[in-house]
């Protein structure tokens, strides 16, 4: 009973798919337009009640997800971590050379 069920106008993602296959590209993304756009549509509404509700209801503001520029700094936190591991690759590699210059 907790299936929900569509009617048969409705396009889903199995049906993107099968027309994917079918090399039907053309009906294809017509479906992928309205799937997308169905989504998006559900997403936005879901944003209005939340800051409807935070601007009329005083319910507070979520946490929101860190900005691009603090994976920018993670990014370049690697990089340096890379940087130091090379280094350290090299000086084990000076190491060995000097060894077998020794004997």
């Amino acid at each position: 009973m907790s299936e929900e069920q569509t009617p048969e106008n409705v396009n889903t993602i199995e049906d993107l798919v099968q027309y994917s296959l079918a090399q039907d590209y053309n009906k294809a993304n017509e479906i992928f337009g309205n799937v997308i756009t169905t989504k998006l549509s559900d997403v936005l509404d879901q944003e209005k009640i939340k800051l409807a509700g935070q601007i009329y209801n005083d319910e507070p503001a979520e946490e929101e997800e860190p900005a691009e520029e603090d994976f920018e700094e993670d990014e370049s936190d690697e990089s340096e971590d890379e940087d130091t591991e090379e280094s350290e690759e090299d000086e084990e590699e000076s190491e060995e050379e000097s060894e077998d210059e020794s004997v």
